[in-house]
């Protein structure tokens, strides 16, 4: 197992309390797979990878559990040990490629820096991988790229750049957040396909964080759904999109678009996520859960597996026999379908 995360818990410190941004989360993910992260906005997606990479504020946030990485607690790791991991074995594409990519060094600067920090190699050997490596990503023309900056580029060309410098160290593990945002449908395709091609070249492990359900279906091996800090539900793509179990799941496959809908107006989840300050007991989807009962406000609903699927768990109180039959009538095979 390359990665095993234990019962993760993230919390920030604020004027008004603190901010419970992650709640137990676990999972473990294997090299050459890629697992996708779905929720809403301020679901704990992001938060738990950057925690993971120790990339918050470290003195007003408190962490537990255990985030284990070759035989390694990320967790429990010095900061300079931690540094030497990142980028090396641990790379991260981060949302914004404009904002994360400095504006006032050249693409090439900024690569070459990339990797000479992890690696004793010459100037001229580390700027011939690089010319290899954005070409490698789909880039024509790789001289004139490395003595461009940030701006002269593309949206598209940008996000390529930062899939190359965070593969021009032959990482085990590749986070991507929202790789795909602000990109046009045919941008987005060339670098979905992109992430599949350097997968089977490279054998990284990739952790794919997004808010979109067919990007899910069309790259990733298995899903964690995230909710208000929580999984509630997880599993393999073929699990999660032909037999979810969990009403918030349900409720972003309806928001999905449907050949066999017609004009028909998507559905949508009422109400808002909770406040992270004071989570209610209970289940934090209960206010907001048209199947919600007495329980589901007393105590927290655990993950729980759902049969005879391996793998596959849902944190709910509704029996099986009624999330199958919710799940058939809500998200049926159809929508599952046009998904993918």
């Amino acid at each position: 197992m390359l990665l095993d995360v234990r019962d993760l818990h993230t919390a920030f410190s604020t004027e008004d309390g603190m901010v419970h941004a992650v709640n137990g989360v676990s999972f473990s993910l294997e090299r050459g797979k890629v697992l996708g992260i779905v929720g809403e906005s301020g679901s704990g997606k992001s938060v738990t990878c950057l925690t993971l990479l120790g990339l918050t504020p470290r003195r007003r946030v408190q962490t537990a559990g255990q985030a284990i990485f070759n035989g390694r607690d990320l967790l429990r790791m010095s900061t300079p040990d931690l540094r030497a991991i990142r980028g090396r074995e641990i790379a991260m594409i981060f949302q914004d490629p404009l904002t994360s990519l400095n504006p006032v060094l050249t693409v090439g600067v900024q690569m070459l820096e990339m990797i000479q920090l992890h690696r004793a190699i010459s100037t001229h050997e580390a700027l011939a991988q690089i010319r290899q490596m954005i070409s490698a990503v789909g880039i024509s023309d790789p001289e004139s790229i490395v003595k461009r900056y940030p701006f002269e580029l593309s949206g598209g060309m940008r996000q390529r750049i930062m899939i190359a410098m965070a593969l021009s160290n032959n990482p085990d593990l590749l986070i991507a957040d929202e790789p795909t945002t602000a990109l046009d449908v045919t941008t987005q395709a060339q670098i979905l396909d992109l992430i599949r091609r350097l997968r089977t070249k490279f054998n990284s492990a990739i952790i794919l964080i997004t808010h979109d359900l067919g990007v899910v279906a069309e790259v990733c091996d298995s899903v964690l759904v995230m909710y208000a800090g929580s999984i509630v539900e997880q599993g393999s793509v073929d699990s999660i999109f032909d037999a979810p179990s969990h009403p918030y799941t349900w409720g972003l496959l309806g928001s999905l678009p449907s050949a066999g809908r017609g004009r028909g107006k998507l559905r949508m989840i009422p109400g808002s996520p909770p406040s992270l300050l004071r989570l209610s007991p209970g289940c934090p989807f209960q206010p907001r859960c048209a199947y919600a009962m007495p329980a589901c406000s007393e105590t927290t609903p655990v993950l729980e597996p759902v049969d005879p699927t391996p793998g596959h768990a849902a944190a709910c109180y509704l029996s099986l026999e009624q999330r199958r039959s919710e799940a058939a009538k809500l998200a049926g095979a159809d929508r599952a379908g046009d998904a993918r």
